[in-house]
């Protein structure tokens, strides 16, 4: 497999995590803040925490707890 179908490959994988998982962690993101900026910034931010670990993390539940704690991390540092 060539460097340019392996990063394909990734960005792939890591599109389809971005959309199965946004909508949600947006959501929980705006529980926890009334700012909207602040939501946005929580959910790029455990979206990208997400996509570091995405090759070691083959289980969407663990996936699904990175996505979550990081908006959890993020409201906090924040407050």
């Amino acid at each position: 497999m060539s460097q340019e179908d392996f990063m394909k490959k990734k960005s792939s994988r890591f599109d389809r995590l971005v959309a199965q998982y946004y909508s949600a962690v947006y959501s929980f993101a705006s529980r926890l803040t009334d700012d909207h900026r602040d939501e946005i910034v929580f959910t790029r931010h455990a979206v990208s925490s997400a996509h570091k670990l995405a090759q070691k993390l083959r289980d969407p539940t663990a996936i699904a707890i990175v996505l979550l704690s990081s908006v959890i991390r993020a409201g906090l540092e924040s407050a």
